[in-house]
């Protein structure tokens, strides 16, 4: 396109690129003027919040299973990043006018169910089931935070961080399987079946939630249509199969 071929009296930035729209460009102040796209944002600090808390619980039950102190003291600090992480939505829950405990309550069955079920037997998988598990539900918020407001998606890819739990993992799997082979199998099958009980669980909170659903196929504002949520699980499973290859187990 040449500048003759331009509109008249747009900006050259509007006409080079565009920004967020909707919802993304606003700050919580205006966004929150709606009240399903403030109860649907409620309901993932909610979410957040609890599976924090619940990261925080698990990592310190798993440094029981570490086999050095190095190792145990590794795991403490990964388990205190994650309190820290659940204090900072805890607060912006309050801050809003949200009672952090009602807000996480209806998650509490659908996280301690998943992470029931997906216990670790021993201190690898415990390792796979941080670094699969946790970086899949990452994936799945890191996805809904693009829709939101500027404020709330700051708030909740800061904490989104890796605490540790990415190069951790990775060092101690592939030093394992380079020591006994036989065991890339056997994580392999763990790290599976962590994929498809956390899509699951992640398909179930949205599906209990109206607002949280409503959000994510398109009932607010800039949410995503069915076919960008189908879109949205093939990147998170895309993403899945990296670090599978990045831990030197087959997807």
């Amino acid at each position: 396109m040449t500048s003759s071929d331009k509109p008249e009296n747009v900006a050259p930035d509007a006409v080079e690129s565009t920004g967020p729209t909707g919802v993304a460009a606003q700050d919580w102040a205006s966004a929150a003027a709606d009240p399903q796209y403030r109860a649907a944002v409620v309901d993932l600090l909610g979410a957040l919040a609890y599976g924090e808390l619940a990261a925080f619980e698990r990592l310190a039950e798993d440094a029981k299973l570490a086999p050095t102190l190095a190792d145990k003291a590794e795991l403490a600090k990964m388990a205190s990043a994650e309190f820290h992480h659940f204090e900072r939505l805890r607060n912006r829950l309050t801050e809003i006018g949200q009672e952090p405990t009602a807000a996480m309550e209806p998650f509490v069955a659908a996280l301690d169910g998943f992470h029931r079920q997906t216990a670790p037997s021993d201190w690898l998988e415990g390792l796979v089931k941080a670094y699969v598990g946790d970086s899949i539900a990452s994936d799945f918020y890191r996805e809904v935070a693009a829709r939101l407001d500027t404020d709330t998606r700051e708030l909740v890819l800061a904490v989104l961080d890796d605490t540790g739990h990415a190069g951790f993992a990775v060092e101690k799997v592939r030093a394992a399987i380079d020591a006994d082979p036989r065991v890339g199998g056997r994580l392999a099958l763990w790290a599976r079946r962590l994929m498809g009980e956390a899509l699951s669980q992640s398909q179930r909170v949205v599906a209990d939630r109206d607002a949280l659903s409503t959000m994510l196929v398109g009932g607010v504002a800039d949410g995503f249509d069915l076919a960008e949520v189908g879109r949205m699980f093939t990147r998170i499973t895309e993403a899945h199969t990296k670090r599978m290859a990045a831990l030197g187990l087959a997807a």
